[in-house]
């Protein structure tokens, strides 16, 4: 399943492709697992909008749109009954994109083939398509009428010290709670796995228990892996690619995930495998501690 950095890769390129951009008519594949929000509605809210920017919340792309008042009235007439506290929205809209395991969002040009498993399109005011991919329907589309925040914290951004004050008192394996998108959204086995090596603490050593300079550790660790996995556009193990097909480079980088039984890069001691949390986990038993 594509992680922050690969999200954060698809969200920037489109955003560098469509921002300002008119939607002038959307097509939905009619396959209901893909959708969270009814395709009508889907349809009616970004149908004539204006792409203002698109943007990565934990895994999930959103793309914000903005819609003329009567376009909005429209909109509302299509929902289900709201409080009158919801009625007070702006009635700008967010059109949400979750991947799944195998979603890709591309811009290309009208002439370029539909691939197979094409689940919505929305045809721009220049003739470009913005086209949901996803042959196992794991992905999931839907529009809000507020602003999505996400759960858990922010881990690119987030302080030291706000970032210790996350685990503490927690009985979670400190891998598991990397894992938890209520504590901390984005993050994924692969960087939770390259973290954790790089700043030296073994998978199941129990959050709460660490000390607050193995979570300094942790904190820096954790930011510098996503920022250099962003900076090489994310890590293509499976079908993740960014918005123009194209495949990202992290996965060179790898330190320990995917290496089980390979030789630790630092002491050249065989990488272990265990399961955290119900998720395959690689580390090195000498330089984790």
């Amino acid at each position: 399943m594509p992680e922050l950095p690969e999200v954060e890769t698809v969200a920037n390129g489109v955003d560098a492709r469509v921002r300002g951009r008119r939607v002038v008519s959307v097509w939905t594949s009619g396959k209901p697992q893909t959708f969270k929000s009814p395709e009508n509605v889907i349809a009616e809210t970004l149908t004539g909008a204006r792409i203002l920017r698109v943007h990565r919340v934990g895994k999930t792309i959103v793309m914000d749109v903005a819609r003329s008042s009567h376009h909005k009235k429209q909109v509302l007439r299509l929902r289900a009954p709201r409080s009158a506290q919801d009625d007070k929205s702006t009635g700008d809209a967010q059109f949400l994109i979750h991947l799944g395991m195998t979603g890709r969002l591309l811009v290309s040009q009208p002439e370029v083939p539909l691939p197979k498993h094409t689940h919505a399109v929305l045809t721009l005011d220049d003739k470009r398509e913005v086209r949901f991919v996803d042959p196992r329907r794991f992905g999931r589309l839907s529009v809000a009428a507020e602003s999505y925040l996400g759960p858990g914290a922010e881990p690119t951004t987030i302080l030291a010290e706000e970032f210790a004050e996350l685990f503490r008192g927690r009985k979670l394996a400190i891998k598991a709670a990397l894992l938890n998108q209520s504590i901390l959204h984005g993050v994924g086995n692969i960087y939770a796995d390259e973290s954790l090596y790089r700043a030296g603490i073994r998978p199941r050593r129990q959050a709460g228990r660490l000390t607050r300079a193995e979570l300094g550790r942790l904190h820096a660790a954790l930011q510098q892996v996503l920022a250099h996995a962003i900076q090489l556009g994310g890590s293509s193990v499976s079908d993740y690619v960014d918005a123009d097909g194209i495949r990202g480079f992290f996965q060179l980088e790898h330190m320990v995930y995917g290496r089980t039984g390979e030789l630790c890069k630092v002491c050249e001691t065989p990488l272990k495998k265990i399961i955290v949390g119900g998720r395959t986990t690689v580390y090195c038993p000498v330089c984790q501690r």
